[in-house]
Formats: C-alpha cells, sequence, structure tokens
C-alpha cells in the first residue's frame, strides 16, 4: 500500500497508479501520510522538489520532524491545463493547488481573474464541479478522472515542468542498486565558513553534490538545517562518518530511480 497525497485523481495519485498500479491510498495531507508510514502502516510517495516552484515545505517538514527513509525517487512531467465547464473567456475564478499556482503564474497573471487557493489539483477540480463558471488548472489525468473539458491546453511557465518524487518507509532500502543518498545536517551553531566547511567534506572526496536546500530548523529566526543529496561514490560512507562527528546529521536513506511507465 502506498500513500499518497489525496483525494483520488492528484498528480501523485497518478504517478503511484503508474508505478504501482492498484496500491494508491488517497490520504488529505503530506503529513499524515509520514505518520502513517513512520508508523510502519505503509510505505509513501510525495512531492519533494519542482523544477519552476522549488522544494515542497511539507516534505521537507515530515523529512526533518518523522523517522522515515527514502527507498527511491522517480521523475514526472507536469503538464498544466486549464479546465472548465464554460469557455475561457466565461471563466471568473480559477481554483490551484499554490505549487500549481507558482508553476503557472504568467499564464494567470495575464488572465487576470481571481485564484483561489486549494489543498491539492484533485480538491481544485471538485471546487468547478461545485460553482459554475470557474475553472481549475489540471493535469489531464485529474481533468478526465473528474469529467472537466480541457479549455486551454500547457499553461504551465516551463516546458520543462518536472516534479521529483520520493518514496518514503519505515525502513531503508537495500543496496545495491543504490546511487544517490540523501543527508539532513542540523548544525546547532552559526559560525563563519560553517557551510564552506560541511560541503568540503564532500569536495575533498571528490564527491558530486546534486542538491542542497536550506530550511528553518523551526527553532528561531536565523537557524537552519540542511537537505543534501549525493551521488554514491568511492569514500562517500567516509564522507558521513566524518560529518557525523562534526555536526548533527539525520540519514535520510540511500536509493535508486524508478523509470515511471508511459
Amino acid at each position: 500500500m502506498i500513500g499518497v497525497l489525496g483525494p483520488e485523481g492528484t498528480i501523485s495519485h497518478e504517478l503511484a497508479e503508474r508505478l504501482f498500479p492498484g496500491q494508491a491510498r488517497p490520504l488529505p495531507t503530506i503529513r499524515q501520510i509520514f505518520a502513517e508510514v513512520e508508523a510502519g502502516k505503509m510505505e509513501g510517495l510525495v512531492p519533494l522538489e519542482n523544477s519552476e516552484a522549488g522544494g515542497v515545505g511539507a516534505t521537507l517538514d515530515g523529512l526533518l520532524s518523522h523517522r522515515v527513509f527514502i527507498t527511491a525517487e522517480a521523475y514526472l512531467e507536469v503538464r498544466h491545463h486549464l479546465a472548465a465547464r464554460v469557455p475561457e473567456e466565461q471563466v471568473t475564478r480559477i481554483y490551484a493547488h499554490p505549487q500549481t499556482h507558482e508553476q503557472c503564474s504568467i499564464f494567470l497573471d495575464r488572465l487576470g481573474v481571481e485564484v483561489i487557493p486549494t489543498s491539492s489539483n484533485a480538491a481544485s477540480a471538485q471546487e468547478v464541479l461545485r460553482h459554475p463558471g470557474s475553472g481549475a488548472l489540471l493535469s489531464r489525468f485529474t481533468a478526465a478522472h473528474y469529467g472537466i473539458p480541457i479549455v486551454r491546453e500547457d499553461v504551465q511557465n516551463s516546458p520543462g515542468n518536472i516534479t521529483r518524487f520520493v518514496r518514503i518507509a519505515s525502513a531503508p532500502a537495500r543496496c545495491p542498486p543504490c546511487t544517490k543518498c540523501s543527508l539532513l545536517i542540523d548544525p546547532h551553531t552559526d559560525r563563519p565558513g560553517l557551510l564552506h566547511d560541511l560541503l568540503g567534506v564532500f569536495s575533498a572526496r571528490g564527491i558530486n553534490l546534486t542538491r542542497i536546500e536550506s530550511r528553518p530548523s523551526k527553532r528561531g529566526m536565523g537557524s537552519y538545517v540542511f537537505f543534501i543529496d549525493f551521488q554514491m561514490a568511492t569514500g562517500w560512507e567516509g564522507a558521513v562518518a566524518f560529518l557525523k562527528e562534526i555536526t548533527h546529521v539525520k540519514d535520510l536513506g540511500c536509493y535508486t530511480r524508478l523509470e515511471v511507465p508511459e
């Protein structure tokens, strides 16, 4: 069973059905997915970052506060469309998830109608069914799931709009065939050269960092944690061991990439 952000028809639900047919269980929030996974009741599939809008806050907070591991990653090309039961020129308001809004901000600014935030793309579709004259920014999967016609295709800012998802579990993946690892570094302090020292551990060993992102530690203004992804290479275990000697490190797991069926 794979927990995904619901209700049925979200992009997360679509990806889960393509990767794990018949195993998706939609849940109301990403926070609840993390809680169920940490309790060992299921695995989860959650969005981690988008090429246009950046990191997904709820997922980063879940990795910070819950004892779970990343066991795989998957990349999904995301195309957003304006869906409505009236012609585009008659749409008076649009429902959109905040991440979708950001990914389609240029189109929305040009359209110049009220945009109302929702908890998911599927929730946006449900609002269209409740409110005549409204529209929603949806994937083709979501629009078809709720029977809402697409009146304008490809309204995302970038033609290469990609969302990276991660599968999470209560136990780490078995390696090989892992190719990437993720860490959460919490320095608990601030001093000149801190970030340089942390990243230098990887540079000195010729290990390629594929992502670094800061996130508030929740302990007050100016206190941050760092999410780091790196490609597995000779010496990576030594790099992680050395980091654990000089700072606080949470091992988020090593994993491989899943190929998404068409």
